[in-house]
């Protein structure tokens, strides 16, 4: 039996033995991956009856689903479907939810044996798809040293749910088979997250039953289909929490825990995921009707659609960085202090070879100690992934290796002369290839060049605070200056170290500082006339931003506040309120100094004291958000990015402002069409 399908094939095939086993790859046509477009459903349906109506089918093994490309196994539902739905569209949405539903269910109800056999990424309807096979198995992340040393640095192999970040939950009855799989306790957080889960981790948990090397796998599917071991199921007290008074119980914790990250307000999907399963719970099967309708709500919501839209800009953003350009295996960063030190550690966690140097060995040592520290967070018992970041990580006192390096990373203190003498020795000493960068915040790159015999080298790499979590790159460049395939280059790094190149104009603050610093002074001048500090970030925060500007400036360092806002006040017009200088010359810092506008304790803010301030937190709100509407608005007609689409995305992934309203440009556009 051999069919080819536009975007799968089916096959039988023999082992050495004899055994028949049916093996369906997909390999969706004109996508580089596997999305799950309504006509590839309805081709899975058809190789499905083709399955269910051979003759032979009793002496088959079973049937083994896979990926016809290399990179991963099924991304999800394609998510160009859900872009623009509105509420008079429920009922077509409601339609390709039960679709995708039905074919999960043929799945489910087949005669024979079922295996998703993955490899790489495997997320949203593709995890729901193995999830209603009978057995899961992965490759487990292990490469051989004949693997490249990319391929060694990283695990590729990922499942998740990640529906939650578009602003809904799992539609194809994931949210049931998830929950009878693993548990309520290890499947609902899974989902409420929308988290990765690496291959050891998932069997843990319950989702996989196995992963094995590369080389295994397909042996490990055959075998598995032959031994039919067990269906992957809770434990008994697990499914004990599926009663409807325990239900009630969990779910108001969970609520609770949400609660504290997200407003049901601003996201509604994960409280719609926690009601779904309160009152159906997993065992009924009116569970997955009621997940149907649920979807279908959700997708239309104005959350959904700003969510949908921050994917798509996250990918354009990816798209910026084309890895295959150059492959950067050494990395040279210049300055030990906290930036640069993350910075060299962020890297040498991406599998490549770094060399951090300094004037100080024991600011090399903190490097050291600090970086440790983060391998050692971010891989938890994962000895083998901590000792290899921490072998990428050589302390560099003489500067040896910026002769071999692929990219030198300056990151030290902002002082345009500092910068200067570093960039003219540098030069003289990198290879000719190699791209030449730094880290500032504020000083516009022209000025940093003037030392160097080609300033055209020269490009800004302005990462953000803290590395380990903010995922945009600010790519600086001239554009008078700077040679664009040198921008390229650098945005091409960006990528190949998991962070979103966003190409920049060099100006004061260039995009992000230029945009949060008038919010941040505004935050400033309001608390000076009178407003409580808690009443400012509390305004902030009830709007959707992650933090409030004051407690953001404690964090950034008062007096790097107070040096990029006078740049701005001299350069853009910013207004710089008196008691900020007042602060700095006091000694209070913020985080840093132990006090800012927070007392601080061990790097973590002090609760404050409740006050009875009884002024208008909504004019508060209205005055910082308006500066930072206003700002990027400006920054706009300036040039700083291409468009507004880039306004947004760097916005958002370089402050984390609301991802739910969808960006400052797409705001401002609605608020013009509503008049």
């Amino acid at each position: 039996m051999n069919t080819q399908f536009d975007h799968l094939s089916l096959n039988l095939r023999e082992d050495a033995n004899g055994n028949k086993f049916l093996w369906l790859a997909l390999d969706v046509k004109d996508e580089a991956a596997n999305v799950l477009k309504p006509e590839v459903i309805q081709e899975m349906f058809a190789a499905i009856d083709a399955i269910n109506t051979q003759q032979d089918l009793k002496n088959t093994k079973g049937l083994i689903i896979h990926s016809g490309k290399p990179g991963g196994f099924i991304a999800g539902a394609d998510v160009k479907k859900f872009r623009g739905i509105t509420a008079d569209d429920r009922e077509l949405a409601l339609q390709f939810i039960h679709a995708g539903q039905q074919l999960c269910q043929r799945i489910e109800d087949m005669p024979i044996p079922t295996l998703a056999m993955i490899r790489g990424f495997c997320m949203g309807g593709g995890l729901e798809i193995a999830l209603a096979c009978d057995y899961i198995i992965t490759d487990d992340g292990s490469y051989s040293e004949k693997d490249s040393s990319a391929a060694k640095g990283s695990v590729s192999t990922k499942l998740s749910l990640p529906e939650i970040k578009l602003g809904i939950h799992p539609g194809f009855g994931g949210t049931v088979r998830s929950i009878r799989r693993m548990g309520v306790l290890k499947a609902m957080p899974m989902m409420l997250t929308g988290r990765n889960i690496l291959p050891r981790q998932a069997v843990k948990m319950g989702l996989i039953d196995r992963c094995v090397p590369l080389r295994q796998l397909e042996t490990t599917a055959l075998n598995t289909l032959l031994d039919k071991p067990p269906r992957k199921k809770p434990p008994r007290l697990q499914q004990l929490l599926e009663s409807a008074p325990l239900r009630k119980i969990i779910a108001m914790q969970m609520r609770k825990q949400v609660a504290s990250k997200a407003k049901q307000a601003h996201y509604p999907a994960p409280y719609a995921l926690i009601n779904l399963w309160e009152m159906h719970g997993a065992n009924s099967n009116a569970m997955f009707a009621a997940e149907a309708e649920s979807v279908a709500d959700l997708v239309a919501t104005k959350t959904a659609q700003n969510l949908v839209r921050v994917f798509f800009l996250q990918n354009r953003l990816k798209a910026l960085g084309d890895k295959s350009l150059f492959t950067p295996r050494r990395v040279h960063v210049i300055g030990g202090g906290v930036m640069g030190g993350d910075i060299a550690a962020w890297c040498a966690m991406q599998g490549m070879k770094v060399t951090i140097q300094d004037i100080s060995s024991e600011a090399l040592g903190r490097v050291v100690g600090r970086a440790n520290n983060g391998f050692q967070r971010r891989y938890k018992k994962d000895r083998q992934r901590i000792m290899r970041a921490q072998d990428n990580l050589l302390p560099d006192l003489h500067g040896y290796g910026i002769a071999k390096a692929d990219v030198i990373i300056e990151a030290i203190f902002e002082n345009l002369e500092a910068k200067q003498k570093i960039f003219k020795t540098v030069e003289s000493k990198a290879r000719p290839d190699a791209i030449i960068a730094t880290n500032t915040s504020s000083i516009p790159l022209h000025e940093i060049a003037q030392v160097m015999k080609k300033p055209e080298r020269l490009v800004g790499l302005h990462f953000f605070n803290p590395v380990f979590k903010m995922p945009l790159l600010e790519v600086v460049h001239h554009p008078e200056q700077t040679d664009p395939d040198i921008v390229k280059l650098a945005q091409s790094f960006g990528s190949h170290i998991n962070k979103l190149p966003l190409p920049v104009k060099s100006s004061p603050g260039f995009l992000i500082n230029r945009i949060l610093m008038p919010y941040i002074l505004e935050g400033v001048t309001l608390h000076q006339e009178g407003a409580p500090v808690t009443v400012i970030d509390q305004a902030a925060v009830d709007y959707g931003m992650p933090v409030g500007p004051l407690e953001l400036a404690d964090m950034v360092g008062l007096d790097i506040c107070l040096h990029v806002g006078k740049i701005l006040a001299e350069t853009v017009g910013a207004t710089l309120p008196d008691s900020l200088d007042k602060e700095v010359k006091n000694g209070k810092l913020g985080r840093k100094s132990g006090q800012g506008f927070y007392k601080w304790k061990n790097g973590k803010k002090v609760k404050p004291a409740k006050t009875g301030w009884q002024g208008d937190a909504d004019q508060i709100q209205t005055k910082l958000i308006e500066k930072l509407l206003n700002e990027s608005r400006k920054c706009l007609e300036d040039g700083i990015v291409e468009d507004a689409d880039l306004l947004d995305a760097g916005v958002i992934f370089g402050t984390g402002f609301a991802p739910f309203r969808g960006g400052p440009m797409h705001i401002l556009a609605e608020a013009k069409k509503s008049l």
